[in-house]
């Protein structure tokens, strides 16, 4: 038992050492009182505030949010609350700290080194691999923005790799616990995309490990094996998927899902997202050299370029006073993207080991990270191969689901360094193959030193360091000598940062070099090398992620200050309208939505028809739309720049009723029709809504019309309640989004048809007299989905318990007490 717990102790000092290197490293700021302000956390303050503020009032979590876009699932936003164990897990393995900032590094550095040292790495080896997988650029740039849910989920790939690794190497049991348990948390973490990308990973290392069942015949075995990787995934999906159901199912209406109107620029009709968003961030296929040499095109779109710089000295010599504030965000950038935080950089050292794995490296184990590290490059570079990536565009379930294709190098970002720490582990442990490893080492130094030798040597061979935004530049005011110098600063960075890798390429080969030759101790070998990658990668990380973009604490909490504008809307106690931010970017603003009901918001997934009718006609300023969707006040700027409140007279209220309506043939002429018609009088109807409106018609006592009204008399996220009093059937049109997967209307507690009209709307017909009339939302997939997660939490515990009893049955004679 003693020895049980002396072989913890190298694992306890490798915790602790990655939580020294979490806290000091890149976040010793948060211990003096200082946090990062990312983007999209504050964004999210902005979406999330209406449900935080109903939950602290009323302890519930509402299913709708009319804070922005004026309506959409609440559960996109704060997730669903399914009594799902891997969200208690997900806090759990946070271990209390900063989980927007430590908690991320930490949780990096713990999961790669728990693969390691599952696949039984030296602990020291799993230490210095967990940190060469950790400090890739990428990782630490989507901290510095907030992409927290993308973290948490790159987070949980090693561990996930190792569940299938055990499996097929035969130890079941274990194998199906660890890979349902990451799985689940991966699921649990909250964005798809890196979900798909881990899948894509099993799904290639099932194959790999497939050809060699079959080859072998081995086929009950491989069978076995099969069946345990789905019941990983089975176990993994039961407790999310009251969350993965209900976004599968939202996912068909909103941008994400298939277009209703047309669209004459479509070459091919997509069942997703428009092609050219989807493959708006595509990678260069140059730009591919990042992960080799940081500054390969430039780092970033707002690169401090300092004062030893070309830009710099031209400016000064041209009499500009403030060049050192020029200087300082300037778009050193010059690769395929629209703009970028920087560039995706694994490592030099990491690259030199992943060639010497590729000589050394035999069996499924190379072919599927190999195979896995190409079609990361594949799918990164979008448009610019699209050979290939439109036919996965097309074709490929669930991929047109996703943008931002250059996220598909988190893949290379894991199995670059991992086949290298494979690579490294072989010479280490292999003492009768010491020439055939050093021939290896040899020509792996030749292949990739050389090649960063002839970039570093003579970079204008192959690039010109033109930017296609340098044309933008120009026309901004940019004088032709100013471009110059900075693509003179491009062409340095670049030849800087490739004898740089160089340096590093050199330095890996020299400390792996004399360990073969039996000049140091494996001891001294992972000193060096730990030293050597730590220098290579933190210094790289630190350009993106360092002490100068942390603010006082204060800032982020109170990310948003009401403007004048703001305050003056505030004071109307109207529990329900809407307002229009004309001060900013409608459709990218989270800020509007923290204060009010905003027209528009900030979400990657928006309604489908939502985003048309901003398209084609809320961008046109359509004012019959505004005032549909009850935009009581606009937000202007005065000629001081300051925001200002304007009251919208003609804004429609909550509900009213119609005299009049007009069927349309599709969506086409049903948002052509929005166009010059009075939204107060006439309801557009789409033909396939046709039945509800079937017989109805319209009294032409204007006296009647007067008495007759419609009014909202209680407000809830997810629950709205009206009155209404009419002579005569009417037809009521509610200024809420239509969602047919969630919301029920009742009328005097009789469930009750309602239908869209005016593209995005609500309406249903009302019976005369006086009644009641609600709007509940009642989403099957988040009710019914709850209950299965529970189901599913249930079967994983008992899939705990029952490991857990086997450990004790294995160990039970070291606890028994003497007699």
């Amino acid at each position: 038992m003693k020895n049980q717990f002396k072989s913890l102790y190298p694992h306890l000092i490798a915790i602790g050492v990655f939580l020294l290197l979490s806290v000091f490293v890149f976040f010793f700021p948060v211990l003096k009182g200082k946090d990062l302000k990312q983007m999209d956390i504050t964004h999210t303050k902005g979406m999330a505030r209406e449900l935080h503020d109903y939950k602290d009032k009323t302890g519930k979590i509402a299913q709708w949010t009319n804070s922005m876009f004026s309506g959409m699932p609440a559960y996109l936003i704060m997730g669903d609350a399914s009594n799902n164990i891997f969200h208690f897990l997900t806090y759990v393995f946070r271990f209390k700290l900063a989980d927007l900032t430590i908690a991320i590094l930490f949780s990096y550095l713990l999961w790669a080194y728990f693969l390691l040292v599952a696949l039984k790495f030296d602990p020291w080896l799993s230490v210095l691999g967990a940190i060469t997988i950790t400090f890739g650029s990428y990782n630490l740039i989507i901290i510095a923005v907030g992409h927290v849910t993308k973290a948490y989920a790159i987070a949980f790939i090693p561990v996930a790799i190792s569940g299938i690794i055990f499996i097929f190497n035969s130890n079941y049991f274990k194998g199906l616990l660890i890979a349902a348990l990451a799985i689940g948390l991966e699921i649990s973490a909250s964005h798809p995309q890196i979900t798909f990308y881990l899948g894509l990973i099993i799904a290639l290392m099932v194959v790999c490990y497939s050809i060699v069942s079959i080859k072998s015949k081995d086929y009950k075995n491989l069978a076995i094996k099969i069946s345990l990787v789905i019941t990983a995934f089975i176990i993994g999906v039961l407790p999310n998927l009251g969350a993965l159901w209900s976004t599968n199912e939202y996912a068909q209406y909103s941008i994400r899902g298939p277009a209703e109107i047309s669209n004459p620029s479509e070459i091919k009709k997509s069942t997703g997202l428009d092609r050219d968003y989807a493959f708006s961030w595509s990678y260069g296929i140059k730009e591919t050299g990042t992960l080799l040499i940081p500054n390969f095109v430039g780092g970033s779109s707002n690169e401090d370029l300092g004062e030893k710089s070309n830009t710099y000295k031209i400016l000064k010599d041209n009499g500009i006073p403030n060049a050192k504030d020029i200087v300082k965000n300037m778009p050193a950038y010059w690769g395929d993207r629209p703009f970028t935080s920087g560039p995706v950089y694994v490592g030099a050292i990491a690259c030199f080991f992943f060639i010497l794995g590729l000589f050394i490296i035999k069996g499924p184990v190379k072919w599927w990270i190999v195979s896995a590290t190409i079609l990361s490059l594949f799918l990164a570079w979008g448009k610019n191969f699209s050979l290939f990536n439109d036919l996965m565009f097309y074709y490929f379930p669930y991929y047109n689901k996703f943008r931002t294709v250059e996220m598909a190098l988190v893949i290379a970002g894991f199995t670059i360094p991992f086949l290298g720490f494979l690579a490294l582990k072989k010479i280490i442990e292999e003492k009768n193959n010491i020439q055939n490893n050093l021939k290896a080492l040899n020509k792996s130094v030749l292949i990739l030193g050389g090649i960063t030798l002839i970039f570093a040597l003579m970079p204008q061979m192959f690039f010109d360091f033109k930017a296609s935004g340098d044309a933008q530049l120009k026309a901004s005011g940019f004088p032709d000598w100013l471009i110059e110098a900075l693509r003179a600063d491009r062409k340095g960075m670049f030849r800087a940062d490739a004898i740089r890798s160089l340096i590093f390429i050199g330095l890996g080969y020299g400390a792996a070099f004399v360990f073969l030759r039996g000049k140091i101790t494996k001891l001294y070998l992972y000193a060096g090398l730990t030293i050597f990658t730590f220098f290579d990668l933190v210094p790289v990380g630190k350009r993106y992620l360092n002490d100068s973009i942390f603010v006082p604490k204060k800032n982020v909490v109170e990310a948003y200050v009401p403007t004048p504008a703001d305050l003056e809307i505030l004071k109307d106690k109207d529990p329900h309208y809407r307002v229009y931010n004309l001060t900013v970017s409608p459709f990218n603003d989270a800020s509007t939505s923290y204060f009010h009901k905003s027209v528009g918001g900030y979400h990657a997934a928006k309604i489908r028809r939502y985003q048309d009718l901003y398209d084609r006609q809320l961008s046109q300023g359509n004012t019959s739309v505004i005032n549909m969707l009850n935009t009581k006040y606009y937000i202007t700027s005065r000629e001081d720049k300051v925001p200002k409140a304007n009251y919208n007279p003609e804004a429609l209220g909550n509900a009213w009723f119609v005299n009049s309506y007009k069927i349309v043939e599709n969506a086409d002429s049903e948002i052509n029709a929005l166009t010059g018609f009075n939204p107060s009088k006439v309801a557009i109807v789409d033909k396939r809504f046709s039945q509800f409106v079937s017989g109805l018609t319209f009294s032409a006592d204007s006296s009647q019309l007067a008495a007759d009204q419609i009014k909202l008399t209680d407000y809830k996220p997810d629950e709205l309640i009206y009155e209404s009093i009419s002579s005569s059937d009417k037809l009521a049109v509610f200024s809420e989004v239509y969602y047919e997967k969630g919301w029920n209307a009742y009328i005097d507690g009789v469930l009750t048809p309602h239908f869209r009209v005016n593209y995005v709307l609500r309406a249903m017909k009302i019976p005369k007299g006086n009644h009641k009339i609600e709007f509940k939302f009642e989403s099957k997939a988040v009710t019914l989905g709850s209950k299965i997660s529970t189901v599913g939490s249930s079967v994983f515990l008992l899939l705990v318990l029952i490991f857990g009893w086997m450990l004790y049955k294995k160990y039970k004679t070291e606890f028994t007490i003497p007699s």
